[in-house]
């Protein structure tokens, strides 16, 4: 029995026990928790000790984590050669998928160096990998991968600016992180279970989802969200360019799900930490901005805003350049990618889909010199 759906539209691929999307009553859970609750009690470090080992860690587990992380941060002098190669016009995507397949030649999967050291080690460099390659390159700098925050977005925020971040803008990044960790068979998830199908290396499934996720369909969305606002100068014009728009059918990012049907439970919770952000009149007037988008959208097409519309503007009130607003999602989601990875290698068959073949008909050979 075949069920055939465009895009896999509600196919059941396989069996999961990392997360729940859109589940009636329940919205986002990972492991049973749900987003709001993780993102209101927990920090990033321990939502992704979460997803990778099973639990949440206890106080004692939670410093081991932290402790190894920090350990693992410095790259190897090879990689770094590596990053100065790279052009200053690459897209910062590209600039982690080529760093983590040149991680996995320098430091290939083994018994010595397994699944839950390779997570740990590309959770711990991925934030160095991107910072050292742009301060290289923009700011000339050849920058230490080291710095001593226990939190992941601490340690990128410090590498990005050159201080230490003050401790809104470290809790802003470290809930961004969590919402962005997980959110089941998604387009890049899904291609990293794909290869790990295969029984390719953990890097080659990490490298196929990093891939994935470069498409702007799946992992652009907040980059243009920042786009789509920062086209407009005031409210009032923004409700006139939406409408227009709207009228000329133009695409517009960061609305909807494939899966949410009424809300994505995430878009709340940045929402509420980019309006703390927001202190400056132009800060103010973003907000602004991105609120009346987000109300014509509704009240026109009945389409929600997603996690990445609001991101966008966290992001941007942080200091984060935009073109580095997906390359912020690899550092997060690389916690969930290594929670299914593992999950497909422990009950593994190889992912093989069936086609509809709507092609011609069986047709004779002609040799080539009977062709016009």
């Amino acid at each position: 029995m075949t069920t055939k759906s465009s895009g896999l539209a509600g196919v059941v691929a396989g069996t999961t026990s990392v997360c729940t999307v859109g589940k009636e009553g329940v919205g986002l859970t990972y492991r049973g928790y749900t987003i709001e609750d993780l993102a209101a009690n927990a920090t990033f470090e321990e939502v992704a000790y979460l997803l990778i080992h099973d639990s949440l860690p206890n106080r004692s587990e939670l410093e081991h984590f932290k402790q190894m992380l920090k350990a693992k941060r410095e790259i190897p002098e090879k990689l770094r050669s590596i990053l100065k190669l790279i052009p200053k016009h690459t897209h910062p995507m590209d600039v982690l998928r080529t760093g983590c397949s040149a991680l996995g030649v320098f430091e290939p999967e083994n018994e010595e160096n397994n699944q839950y050291d390779i997570a740990a080690r590309l959770l711990a460099t991925f934030p160095g990998m991107l910072m050292f390659w742009y301060q290289f390159h923009f700011n000339n700098k050849e920058i230490d991968t080291h710095t001593d925050h226990d939190s992941i977005a601490g340690h990128f925020l410090h590498m990005l600016t050159g201080q230490a971040p003050d401790e809104l803008h470290e809790r802003a990044l470290d809930v961004s992180l969590i919402l962005y960790a997980e959110h089941e068979f998604n387009a890049s998830t899904f291609a990293a279970r794909v290869t790990a199908a295969t029984l390719a290396d953990f890097y080659s499934a990490v490298t196929s989802a990093i891939g994935t996720l470069r498409g702007p369909l799946h992992g652009g969305a907040n980059e243009a969200a920042m786009a789509l606002i920062s086209m407009f100068s005031s409210p009032e014009e923004a409700e006139a360019g939406i409408k227009q728009m709207l009228a000329d059918k133009a695409l517009i990012m960061g609305f909807g799900h494939r899966v949410y049907k009424h809300s994505d439970p995430r878009s709340p919770i940045i929402k509420k930490w980019a309006k703390k952000l927001a202190r400056t009149e132009q800060d103010q007037r973003l907000v602004a901005i991105a609120e009346i988008i987000e109300k014509i959208m509704w009240d026109e097409k009945k389409l929600f805003p997603n996690l990445d519309f609001y991101s966008a503007l966290a992001y941007h009130f942080s200091g984060v350049p935009t073109d580095m607003f997906t390359p912020v999602f690899v550092m997060s989601r690389i916690s969930g990618w290594a929670a299914h990875i593992m999950e497909q290698r422990a009950n593994n068959k190889l992912i093989r889909p069936t086609a509809e073949y709507i092609g011609v008909e069986t047709q004779t050979f002609i040799p080539l010199d009977e062709r016009n």
